[in-house]
């Protein structure tokens, strides 16, 4: 071999390669785990965001304003922000009116499909926003709860959503602050 031949060979090649594809491999589901975390707070984010816009409204129209489930159905199947007709805007030709939905989730669940916002009298989900911006039930109650998202890929990946009594949500994430989620 010509001492000026400069290179490497192709079986160091191959070795470099395989260390290359090992060490990729073995990072893999620590990638799964960092997107499926990611798409748990994003969804968390924006369902916070929803019901701020829902309380927004409900403040700045003067008018009871709801975040429920997409055709009454579970959480996950997306929800809507519209606006509420009771009993005294009925006879004045009120129209519920929708301004934000957000569709499926596909891989974010909620847990126990998100029965903690479901009014005991009527047996509807959701969350109603008064004028003054509490969130209540229909008969009245006021509405202090969480939710729970977890991801299909990961179910031990869980952030909690938690409504205070004030209206002020916050995320919780159980394996960092257990305390806090509380």
């Amino acid at each position: 071999m010509n001492k000026q031949d400069q290179g490497y060979s192709l079986l160091e090649l191959i070795a470099v390669v395989l260390i290359i594809a090992i060490i990729a491999i073995s990072t893999l589901p620590l990638l799964h785990e960092q997107m499926a975390a990611r798409d748990i707070d994003t969804i968390a984010r924006r369902f916070i965001a929803h019901a701020h816009f829902a309380r927004a409204q409900a403040l700045m129209l003067g008018a009871p304003v709801r975040i429920t489930p997409l055709n009454g159905g579970l959480w996950e199947e997306g929800w809507v922000v519209k606006s509420v007709c009771n009993d005294r805007q009925a006879n004045a030709g009120c129209i519920e009116r929708s301004w934000i939905s957000q569709g499926d989730l596909a891989r974010v669940y909620f847990q126990g499909g998100g029965k903690q916002f479901i009014d005991p009298h009527t047996s509807k989900r959701g969350i109603l926003f008064n004028a003054a911006g509490a969130a209540k039930t229909a008969q009245g109650g006021f509405v202090a709860n969480r939710l729970i998202l977890s991801h299909d890929r990961d179910p031990r990946l869980e952030r909690q959503l938690i409504l205070g009594s004030g209206g002020r949500w916050r995320i919780c994430d159980p394996s960092k602050d257990s305390k806090d989620c509380r």
